[in-house]
């Protein structure tokens, strides 16, 4: 089967990060033996320009995929209009949320051009159930919402980690009860350091308000962003002790899964989000985690792997951290890796393929029973 990809977020030289996820997408269904395609631009002069050469290479898609709703969905809808290739949208924006709002601050002109084009697509799939729930509250409705996840790449999945030898090596009652209260916990947060949607100045207030009671633990911070800086000089004013913060600033993907290995929590204190990969990730890699009820994580984070919070509440952040600290060893790895393997390439890139064929069926909700 061929598919192409429509997106205005992809890796590359200019930004290696950028629409990762979407890329990821890409890897997980080639692995399946399809013929994918991508178009990655911003603008509909540049897409309409990618879809020319391809024409002229003799290539003609079976299923397009729109990944963010923008101006390439004309094309996905001109080409369905042309060709009769059905499209799918994948939507992982969080523009569409409440707590964001991007969405209904945007035109009307601009809205009204996305309704039309999830009116026409096949099906809309989201990252998560609250961001189906939340565009269709936007007036973007549509009778086949699907859920379809992130993918994390297989190494994260490695059972080579700390959280692993201890749970071998643990032994008695008392062993366990000593090993809790003379080691040092390594709490490991991983963000883009936006201060908007990641408020990591309440997760140090937290750490600060924690760091009065106990010292027993280390918080690992990783990544850069916008407000790199202004955080850093946040957690200055708030004076909590040097050796408590470890800032390891951005890190590729293998060194990021590293991390997670030596974790024994994952934190993530966030105002909105749909369906963050790095919570994925910690799955995948048997490591609880501590969360803000936000979005899409309380689908992701059963009890069995962690603990939610409400969002910007610092005190109950600083008592769940605190409850975490303590029993973060009756967590059971092997039961967190096995809701984390909804995310794996295999996972994802067969549910996609299969929802490329159901799309070649006259009546989709017939093939998705």
């Amino acid at each position: 089967m061929r598919i192409l990809y429509l997106t205005p977020w992809y890796p590359s030289a200019r930004d290696a990060m950028l629409g990762l996820f979407v890329q990821k997408h890409v890897e997980c269904v080639r692995a399946q033996g399809e013929d994918v395609r991508v178009i990655s631009s911003q603008g509909l002069l540049a897409s309409w320009r990618q879809w020319r050469q391809l024409r002229r290479e003799g290539w003609q898609p079976d299923v397009v995929q729109l990944n963010v709703i923008q101006k390439q969905g004309l094309l996905a809808m001109w080409l369905h209009w042309r060709y009769k290739i059905p499209y799918i949208i994948v939507e992982h924006w969080s523009g569409y949320l409440p707590q964001n709002g991007q969405y209904m601050h945007s035109s009307p002109i601009h809205r009204r051009m996305a309704e039309h084009i999830v009116r026409h697509a096949k099906v809309v799939l989201t990252v998560s159930r609250k961001l189906a729930d939340s565009m269709q509250t936007c007036g973007l409705r549509h009778p086949h919402y699907e859920l379809i996840h992130n993918v994390v790449d297989d190494f994260f999945y490695s059972r080579e980690s700390k959280v692993e030898s201890r749970k071998q090596g643990v032994g008695s009652r008392k062993t366990r009860d000593e090993s809790r209260e003379s080691r040092v916990k390594r709490l490991l947060h991983i963000s883009c350091f936006d201060e908007h949607a990641k408020n990591v100045k309440g997760l140090l207030s937290a750490a600060k308000a924690l760091s009065k009671k106990r010292q027993d633990w280390r918080l690992v911070l990783v990544g850069t962003g916008v407000d790199y800086t202004s955080v850093r000089a946040f957690a200055r004013d708030l004076d909590i002790p040097n050796d408590l913060l470890v800032w390891r600033g951005e890190l590729p993907p293998r060194e990021v899964a590293k991390e997670l290995q030596q974790a024994d929590a994952f934190v993530l204190f966030s105002n909105y989000e749909n369906a963050p990969v790095v919570i994925s990730e910690s799955l995948a890699s048997g490591v609880p985690v501590v969360a803000s009820a936000v979005g899409g994580i309380p689908e992701m984070v059963p009890s069995t792997c962690g603990e939610l919070v409400p969002a910007g509440d610092e005190t109950a952040l600083e008592e769940a951290l605190m409850r975490m600290l303590d029993h973060y060893q009756d967590y059971d790895p092997d039961a967190i890796r096995r809701e984390g393997e909804r995310y794996s390439f295999e996972a994802v890139g067969k549910k996609l393929c299969q929802i490329y064929h159901n799309c070649l069926c006259t009546d989709y909700s017939v093939h998705t029973k």
